[in-house]
């Protein structure tokens, strides 16, 4: 009985003193809530929290894929967690559509400074101790690992093009095209190999998959 106070008084003293509570795993939890492509008509929604997942294990492979025939020195957990983390600042500033983003050089310019601001944000929610791990993650411009995540990015993408197509939507035929040459830009041997290997399967059925 004494044991059930003693738990009952902690949880207590948990819920009542928020000035001990981080928002930041919170905040997170609803990348649910954000929906990509909202310019777009779309046979499944897709947020972000789906989004990160994929890209994380698309990040994972490309990783592995360089690790093992390209030469590569990278920690594949690593990248797999900066694509978990990668867009956690639309839970502030919303999913910008590609269009709007890319539509001059300024306004990129300028909606990147506003990402910033926005993980510097999430950020400063976290305990002291925990900061310097967590910037890592959410400041990393120029590291291959994070160009192997925006690789990844676009690689689902791509994905979800074939998808809608697959489910008879024609909304997103031109996207695919456009991010089908962006890929080929990137002119990287792991993205290629990726393509090669696993493309394919995402235009089956699932009884084709033959699992």
């Amino acid at each position: 009985m004494e044991k059930q106070n003693n738990i009952e008084t902690t949880q207590k003293n948990i819920q009542t003193d928020s000035s001990s509570c981080s928002h930041f795993a919170a905040l997170l939890f609803r990348m649910k809530y954000i929906n990509r492509w909202s310019l777009m008509r779309n046979t499944e929604s897709e947020n972000i929290a789906e989004h990160s997942l994929e890209v994380a294990i698309i990040a994972h492979l490309l990783a592995t894929i360089k690790n093992k025939y390209y030469n590569g020195n990278l920690d594949p957990n690593y990248v797999a967690v900066l694509a978990m983390f990668h867009d956690a600042s639309e839970i502030i500033t919303g999913d910008m559509p590609t269009p709007i983003k890319y539509f001059n050089p300024e306004l990129n310019e300028a909606y990147k400074n506003v990402e910033k601001i926005a993980n510097q944000k999430l950020l400063s929610m976290l305990p002291d101790d925990l900061k310097d791990t967590y910037r890592k993650i959410l400041f990393h411009e120029g590291n291959e690992e994070w160009a192997l995540v925006k690789a990844a990015d676009k690689l689902a993408a791509y994905i979800k093009c074939i998808e809608e197509e697959k489910a008879g939507n024609k909304e997103f035929l031109k996207a695919k095209e456009s991010i089908f040459n962006s890929i080929k830009e990137m002119n990287r041997p792991e993205v290629k190999h990726f393509m090669d290997l696993f493309m394919c399967s995402f235009s089956l059925t699932l009884d084709e998959l033959d699992y």
